[in-house]
């Protein structure tokens, strides 16, 4: 997984065979939705974290998107200042809104750091977890020249799930299915569910037994981290298994 590129855009998903292919970095650039969050809110650069996948969750840097300067990317990783810049390990420990003048405003500052920051106008970083119970699977954040006020923080906090799912939807639509280890019998399964549909009418429209559709959508609930049929509908429509 370490091996794969770092900065690159991932416009066609169909050049990776799974997600451990795709590049770790990717560029957000000419983004509808992006776009119009602009117009509702103005800020200079977003950055959309993790993924509900084991290994790919927020602190990892093992998924982000964002449209963040090339130049303070490679400076910031090759760094490795992910490892210790005192925002960042704020952020990890955090569950609700991270503002950078509140959380760092005790912490050491790193000349290099700051420098980086300043040069690339890289400033007033507010991040928003993303949860699912108690876990913290990612993150969107935003910056600006000048701090953000409450009216800004909490409309881009509501809207912040929102975000996340649009920016990272296709990567989970094409790979989770794969990542979980769901089969095509158990997503095909948990689909007729989610229409209303019961195990016999399941079994009758997919052409497998009852009892099989029983297993594959017992299968696919312990998967996705349900503990029954309905959440497990849930759950396969949050991640972008089904529609």
């Amino acid at each position: 997984m370490l091996n794969r590129p770092l900065f690159r855009r991932a416009d066609d998903l169909d050049d990776f065979v799974d997600l451990s292919s795709v590049p770790r970095h990717r560029f957000i650039h000419n983004n509808a939705f992006i776009a119009r969050l602009r117009k509702a809110v103005e800020f200079d650069y977003v950055m959309v974290s993790g993924l509900d996948i084991e290994g790919f969750h927020f602190g990892t840097a093992q998924s982000i998107d964002t449209d963040f300067p090339p130049a303070f990317l490679e400076a910031y990783y090759e760094e490795k200042f992910y490892l210790t810049d005192p925002f960042v390990i704020a952020c990890k420990m955090a569950h609700r809104v991270v503002v950078e003048s509140e959380a760092v405003s005790d912490a050491p500052r790193n000349e290099r750091l700051a420098y980086l920051l300043e040069t690339f106008n890289v400033r007033n970083r507010t991040v928003f977890p993303i949860r699912r119970g108690d876990l913290v699977y990612g993150s969107v954040g935003f910056t600006r020249s000048v701090p953000f006020d409450a009216d800004e923080i909490a409309f881009l906090n509501a809207i912040a799930e929102a975000t996340h799912h649009e920016i990272t939807g296709p990567l989970m639509r094409k790979f989770a299915a794969t990542e979980l280890k769901l089969s095509q019998g158990e997503v095909a399964c948990l689909r007729l569910a989610s229409g209303g549909l019961t195990s016999e009418q399941i079994a009758s429209e997919s052409g497998y037994q009852v009892d099989t559709v029983n297993t594959y959508i017992k299968n696919a609930t312990k998967k996705v981290g349900a503990t029954n049929r309905t959440q497990a509908i849930a759950e396969a429509i949050r991640r972008g298994l089904i529609d």
